[in-house]
């Protein structure tokens, strides 16, 4: 087949970009407004909400290889990925609202509560979007649709991200009238019902194309040792720890930032908003660049050049909003697209593993792909808390010298250290747009025979 017959038409890049729209409804929710829900709305301690991430989000990692394995080996007349998107949808949508619901319990209650719900929302999250994210590396063979529709994805994410930024704290207020915690589980409410029909939009809209040079049957254990051999992979893997731990450290720093360093958590709102338009903006453009650029070194020229606009936002006072707001967009344009990269290059990885060594496990390399993304989110999230814990942090009061320290060193060094690992990191991957055509070409190959 010539590459013409696998150009994607627009409303299929839409229809698979919802899917990633209605998981940040919920994701983006999580990033933003979780850690601030625990501490300040359900009544955990900043410590023993450090200990319930770690222990909730770790072995719900392992969970997303089981997923990608069972659904490379799923068999229906919706191919193998796309039936997730139709059971899992409807769940999703409740475990969401549970988990931002704060139940009358004593203290302890609440504490089991909370580690119940988000355990089983990990699972529900694992069960619909690491199929999700596979299905991107069965849609077509050809890198640059990939990029592009990688490109349409991570769009959509961000304007996911965007509806939440701008609309969850005016819907709690709305939704609560003073009640904060009401205001949340409706709010979670009308964020879900969104969700589960952008999946099914998601579902009815793309079609399986890639398919094994032959009918496969491999153990799970030769799957994994194929994995882990997977040179690539492994590089994009730290890559992927790195960029979603800083993701989640900032992200989980803004409310906090404005509502005790700046003094108006309002503003928190606005702030979040210009970011995500500005993530928006460069992740769309970004399928223009790498043509000329190649997406490791644009990859790498944007982790650096961000680290150095979150260091010198260190140094920002409290009443200069329009020098934070300068370092926010530069910041933003610049790590909008890097997800994009990455997720299109993982698809590479699949392409990668299928001709070195004849057989194919996409759902088994995006589910361990996801699986990294949930490390970094363990790592972010552990990290926000426990920094918080250790200078001192107390809800809902005015922070000392030492607290507002530890909220400004979440907003800005504790990321940048994440961004420069990620762009250094970057140098070790080892494909590069030439080596990734000659294995799509000599794949395409062994397929029309």
């Amino acid at each position: 087949m010539t590459q013409e017959n696998h150009k994607l038409s627009v409303l299929e890049k839409v229809g698979y970009a919802c899917g990633d729209g209605a998981s940040n409804l919920i994701w983006m929710t999580f990033i933003y407004f979780q850690l601030n829900f625990y501490t300040d709305v359900f009544g955990l301690a900043a410590s023993a909400l450090a200990t319930m991430l770690v222990v909730t989000r770790t072995w719900d990692m392992f969970f997303d290889v089981l997923i990608g394995t069972m659904a490379d080996r799923t068999r229906t007349r919706w191919g193998k990925f796309r039936p997730y998107l139709l059971w899992m949808a409807v769940p999703f949508g409740i475990m969401s609202v549970a988990t931002f619901t704060t139940p009358s319990f004593s203290a302890s209650g609440k504490l089991a509560y909370a580690y119940i719900t988000l355990s089983l929302m990990m699972i529900v999250y694992s069960a619909i979007n690491v199929p999700y994210g596979a299905l991107m590396g069965v849609i077509s063979p050809d890198s640059q649709q990939r990029t592009s529709i990688s490109s349409w994805r991570f769009t959509f994410a961000f304007l996911g991200g965007l509806v939440v930024q701008f609309s969850t704290l005016r819907l709690v207020a709305y939704f609560g009238k003073g009640n904060q915690a009401l205001g949340y589980q409706l709010t979670l409410a009308v964020y879900a019902v969104a969700a589960v029909a952008l999946f099914l939009a998601a579902f009815a809209t793309t079609r399986e194309r890639v398919q094994p040079v032959v009918e496969q049957n491999t153990s799970r254990a030769r799957d994994l040792r194929d994995l882990l051999a997977n040179t690539p992979w492994l590089v994009l893997c730290a890559l992927g720890i790195l960029s979603v731990c800083f993701v989640s450290i900032r992200g989980a720093a803004i409310v906090y930032y404005f509502k005790y360093y700046v003094g108006s958590v309002a503003g928190a709102a606005t702030f979040m908003v210009v970011g995500s338009v500005m993530s928006v903006l460069g992740t769309f453009l970004i399928q223009y660049v790498t043509p000329f650029t190649g997406r490791k070194n644009a990859f790498i020229g944007l982790m650096l050049l961000a680290t150095v606009a979150l260091v010198l936002s260190y140094w920002v006072g409290p009443d200069q909003l329009v020098l934070l707001y300068g370092y926010n967009i530069v910041y933003c344009m610049l790590t909008g697209p890097t997800s994009a990269l990455l997720w299109a290059m993982f698809a590479d990885t699949a392409d990668y593993s299928e001709w070195k060594t004849g057989r194919r496990a996409t759902g088994l390399i995006f589910s361990a792909s996801g699986m990294s993304n949930k490390f970094g989110w363990v790592i972010g999230g552990a990290l926000a808390a426990s920094l918080l814990a250790i200078y001192g942090f107390k809800a809902n009061v005015v922070q000392t010298a030492e607290g507002q320290h530890g909220i400004r060193l979440l907003m800005t060094i504790a990321p940048a250290v994440g961004t420069l690992l990620a762009g250094l990191g970057m140098f070790f991957y080892p494909l590069n747009e030439e080596s990734t055509k000659k294995i799509q070409a000599e794949l395409a190959a062994s397929r029309a025979k």
